[in-house]
């Protein structure tokens, strides 16, 4: 029986990607995003018809805590059990940290923080009853060594690799891994606010030479959940030896 993957942030970017990676493979889907609903959907039709899987697709604010309830509540109730979690969705906020407003900070922690404990909690319930289960969280190297002007962002990756590595800890006796990718420079829509010349110079700070892509970070996401289960607790960087 085919697998289902929970993937959050899916509608666009590395979230897509990973969605195509997974559906090429045959894997089933549970597809979130916040707004882009229609988005989504027609993403969702298109893989279905095309890789014979099902992608059902549900709008859902992942920083909120009853929303994501609400969603694992209905998604039990049409009997679909979650085997893979993704934790994708994400917002960055550029700015000095004495003009930014508590709203967007507390709007940066739950996007990329709170969110991966709410989906964590509410899965981890049918995974330990399985004794088998993978979590995978998109975090950033910024969560490794801060940015300026990023600092919420840098601080809720931080955040993420911290609940990654604790989590780990608390689950791997129920056969259970929970790893991040500490993604460098990869090329989304993101980072198109970038002028040309911004770019070039990060590209001369990479040794890899280039951005990463957003597919090449899909194909790390996979080997990583099809990996051994004692492959856990790990932040693995995927920056072309950036940072």
């Amino acid at each position: 029986m085919a697998k289902t993957v929970f993937i959050s942030g899916a509608s666009r970017g590395i979230g897509k990607s990973i969605v195509n990676c997974f559906a090429k493979k045959g894997y089933n889907l549970v597809l979130v995003c916040k707004s882009s609903i229609e988005q989504l959907q027609e993403i969702g039709k298109i893989i279905s018809e095309k890789y014979n899987i099902t992608a059902k697709c549900y709008a859902c604010d992942v920083s909120d805590s009853s929303a994501v309830n609400a969603l694992f509540k209905s998604l039990a109730e049409e009997g679909i059990s979650i085997d893979i979690l993704i934790n994708n969705a994400g917002i960055s906020h550029i700015g000095l940290i004495q003009d930014m407003t508590d709203e967007e900070w507390n709007q940066v922690i739950g996007t990329n923080l709170s969110s991966c404990f709410f989906t964590s909690r509410a899965v981890l319930p049918q995974m330990i009853a399985r004794h088998e289960g993978r979590i995978v969280n998109i975090s950033s190297v910024w969560g490794k060594v801060g940015a300026s002007t990023e600092v919420a962002y840098s601080a809720s990756k931080g955040g993420v690799n911290a609940f990654t590595k604790a989590l780990a800890k608390e689950v791997a006796p129920s056969g259970i891994s929970v790893n991040a990718i500490a993604c460098g420079f990869i090329d989304t829509q993101m980072n198109h606010n970038l002028t040309s010349k911004e770019r070039k110079s990060i590209f001369e700070d990479i040794p890899a030479g280039r951005p990463g892509t957003s597919d090449e970070v899909a194909e790390m996401v996979y080997k990583i959940v099809t990996a051994s289960e004692y492959l856990t607790g790990q932040v693995i960087s995927f920056d072309g030896a950036w940072q």
